[in-house]
């Protein structure tokens, strides 16, 4: 991996005419698209690749040392990510998570809903390599969506329709718990809340909160208004809040037609906010659409998923009237390509927030350009 300012004409010009918009911006390039971006600790993330019919990088890379100074130290001598480990899943990667106090790593992907096993420096060695499987109780050809909780770090929640959700232990493969529900949706979110409680969301804009301590499980439910037969839906879970206690989490559903619904954990049927993001035009790549909230800044959360850009919006000012609105700052990086005559441009395949810095996001796109970048923040310089 080599950092890379020089993408054509057009990034050029980008580049020349937007580096005062950023205090950093870092561009890589991978040797194929990735569609996870995953911390494993404050120096490292995870990325592998997506692609059919053939094996699949997963790579730890460490950050440049200025990425991951908290303290501003100004010129740091080293600039580039590098492989810390490595290994090839012979499926594509669609998602992966870190075991937060171990070296493993869970995967999931087509061609079914089975999860994939990976220690990282399996055997003392660089490679990461596959160790295991856990198999869901009810198979089919559709992946699975994975979370993992801080506090039980020895358990997956997964699960690739809402009634086939389950919670296995990963050392022992053993089935702790399943949903009981004959809902059939396809689940485009899970998200463990903590060794209780964990949040569904279906890609046809289905919400539900979960208990495992009650039967048949689902404790609350809401499902989105006006959602057409074509719209789909993802999720993001403010995590600003988590630590403070379930009552203050709130939760972001995204749509495809560009429409994002605010909710508090409290009352799932009730829509604190909402507004119509400012994008050209509906997703076209439904498994692409992504929405996070800043871990760090309350009320900021970023969207991708439609095109080649990443946009940040404030929902400070957002009310319970839809209305479109401006972002606070758009990341244009991705939009040109260096891949020689390809016609297309690149669509943005994720992005995620650095735990600790307000303004830096990593993101990616399906070219395997890969940025870092931390927006200058005009209203307090």
């Amino acid at each position: 991996m080599a950092e890379d300012a020089s993408s054509g004409d057009e990034f050029d010009d980008w580049f020349i005419e937007s580096i005062k918009l950023y205090n950093d911006l870092h561009i890589y390039e991978l040797q194929h698209a990735t569609q996870v971006i995953e911390w494993t600790d404050e120096k490292n993330v995870c990325v592998a690749g997506c692609e059919f019919l053939k094996k699949n990088e997963i790579l730890q890379l460490s950050l440049p040392q200025k990425l991951y100074n908290k303290d501003s130290q100004g010129l740091c001598p080293e600039r580039d990510f590098k492989v810390e480990h490595g290994g090839f899943s012979e499926r594509p990667v669609y998602s992966l998570r870190h075991i937060q106090g171990t070296s493993l790593l869970v995967t999931s992907g087509p061609p079914d809903n089975s999860l994939q096993l990976w220690k990282i420096g399996a055997e003392d060695t660089d490679v990461i390599g596959l160790i295991g499987s856990i198999e869901n109780r009810v198979m089919e050809n559709i992946w699975s969506r994975i979370s993992v909780s801080k506090m039980m770090s020895s358990r997956v929640l997964h699960g690739s329709r809402v009634n086939n959700i389950q919670v296995t232990d990963i050392e022992s493969k053993m089935e702790l718990y399943k949903l009981d529900s004959d809902i059939i949706h396809v689940v485009s979110n899970l998200e463990l809340l903590d060794s209780n409680l964990f949040l569904i969301c279906s890609m046809h804009g289905g919400l539900w909160l979960a208990d495992v301590r009650q039967h048949p499980g689902l404790i609350a439910n809401a499902t989105t208004n006006q959602q057409t037969s074509t719209e789909h839906w993802c999720m993001g879970i403010n995590s600003f809040k988590i630590g403070d206690g379930f009552a203050s989490c709130k939760i972001a559903t995204l749509s495809s037609e560009r429409r994002i619904m605010v909710k508090d954990m409290r009352d799932l049927k009730k829509t604190l906010s909402q507004a119509k993001v400012s994008f050209p035009r509906q997703s076209l790549q439904n498994s692409f659409l992504c929405v996070t909230w800043s871990p760090v800044v309350e009320e900021l959360l970023a969207v991708s998923g439609f095109d080649g850009t990443v946009h940040v919006y404030d929902t400070s000012s957002w009310n319970a009237a839809e209305k479109e609105v401006q972002p606070l700052f758009i990341h244009k990086g991705h939009s040109f390509s260096d891949r020689g005559d390809e016609a297309e441009i690149p669509l943005v395949t994720t992005h995620t927030w650095c735990p600790w810095k307000p303004r830096t996001i990593l993101s990616a796109a399906t070219d395997g350009s890969f940025h870092v970048w931390d927006w200058a923040d005009f209203h307090t310089s």
